[in-house]
């Protein structure tokens, strides 16, 4: 069946009755989370709503001031969802999100004007294509797309809409013969009633069940803003077209001036004055960690020139790594006593390794991994591991000195818990 919104893309209301209207429940997400919304399945006789379909996503809008807040295609219906009921059999008036609808028309339009030209320049065919909410991109089945192809295809595009270039849906009858000439991926199995094909005047005629401008002018320009690596040997362009051009121009630009403060540069020296914040970013990481060595072999030293030093070294270092804390442990050796050192947020996530005796941290390594809330693993008198709770690092050294001591004392520390 071909809508209302699919002979006119650009009618925003449309009168038409409630055909059903039937209890559902919609899945949908809400801050990253996936929620069931209770709700109602509305079908009309007609719809100035798009249901998704053909890659493009649905529309937005009103039915007599209800929400509507997802449409799909069952079959030759559109299916509206929404959280009040309607009457069946009661006249309704529908209102579209236009703001939502011509975004998605331009994106589609030019995704058809993109596919045709890198197919008809370069025999680039495309494999699939997709919408996203600042860009779109389109899968092409070639391994490679040069800088120099890019813009060709960008100029031919951007030429074509110059040209104030004629966009015209036609609908067809399923058996009709003028379709074995048009260009398809083939029709989905639940097609009901009359095929629609948008053609662009002198560049592709292709089925395609979506809302489209009528004019390539109403595009304004195309950016393609670069390409990236697909799957199996794909290429996928990444384009933006119509307003989200002009919407990402003014990010960029807005981006540019944040930067200028940032840097206190012209946006022409951006790039040098990153490299060098780069370089010596790179520069003071290695002081760090020549820093942090010398740090660890003096609090190991520290620890075994004190004549006096208990059986255990605790310590912990906010800014310190795995080499902090293995350099510490290797130097300070098992036969010297027990190290017990960590990294990271005292109260928070963070490392530890213990090493010392190897049946004594054999037996204590898991619990005290489970008693900080991570896991670990270790062998000859090491273990180390992950934990999500060290502000419970005392209730830890605890465990250890109640271990050691029991040892010490000729007892068994697996009994220390």
């Amino acid at each position: 069946m071909v809508f209302e919104c699919q002979r006119d893309s650009f009618k925003t209301e449309f009168d038409t009755k409630v055909v059903s209207c039937k209890p559902a429940e919609l899945e949908t997400l809400n801050n990253g989370k996936k929620e069931k919304l209770s709700g109602y399945e509305v079908i009309l006789e007609d719809t100035v709503l798009f249901p998704e379909g053909g890659g493009q996503p649905d529309d937005r809008g009103t039915i007599n001031g209800v929400e509507v807040l997802r449409v799909t295609r069952r079959g030759g219906d559109a299916v509206h969802f929404v959280q009040n009921p309607l009457e069946e059999g009661i006249e309704v008036h529908e209102k579209v999100d236009w703001v939502r609808r011509f975004d998605n028309m331009q994106q589609h339009s030019g995704q058809h004007l993109i596919t045709a030209i890198a197919d008809n320049t370069f025999g680039f065919k495309t494999t699939s294509w997709a919408f996203s909410k600042d860009k779109c991109m389109i899968e092409m089945d070639t391994a490679t797309i040069t800088q120099e192809q890019m813009n060709i295809i960008e100029d031919k595009c951007n030429e074509a809409i110059r040209k104030c270039t004629t966009v015209t849906p036609t609908c067809y009858e399923q058996d009709d013969e003028e379709l074995k000439e048009i260009r398809t991926r083939g029709l989905p199995d639940d097609v009901v009633g009359q095929v629609r094909v948008i053609n662009i005047e002198g560049i592709d005629t292709n089925m395609c069940c979506g809302t489209h401008v009528y004019n390539l002018s109403q595009l304004q320009m195309i950016k393609i803003l670069g390409v990236e690596k697909g799957k199996k040997n794909k290429t996928n362009v990444m384009y933006v077209t119509g307003n989200r051009v002009l919407n990402y121009l003014g990010k960029c630009y807005n981006t540019e001036r944040a930067l200028c403060t940032a840097l206190k540069c012209s946006p022409e020296e951006h790039v040098d004055m990153a490299n060098k914040l780069q370089k010596s970013v790179r520069e003071a990481q290695k002081s760090k960690t020549v820093l942090l060595r010398e740090v660890a072999k003096y609090e190991a030293e520290k620890y075994k020139n004190n004549p006096n030093r208990e059986n255990i070294l605790s310590i912990h270092r906010k800014d310190g790594d795995n080499e902090y804390m293995n350099i510490i442990a290797n130097d300070v050796g098992q036969e010297n006593g027990v190290v017990f050192a960590t990294v990271g947020n005292e109260k928070g996530a963070g490392l530890f390794v213990l090493s010392g005796p190897a049946d004594l941290i054999a037996e204590v390594g898991p619990k005290v991994a489970e008693l900080l809330d991570g896991k670990g693993a270790g062998k000859n008198g090491k273990f180390q591991g992950k934990v999500n709770k060290l502000n419970k690092k005392k209730d830890a050294e605890a465990l250890l000195k109640a271990a050691i001591a029991k040892t010490n004392a000729g007892g068994d520390s697996s009994e220390v818990s």
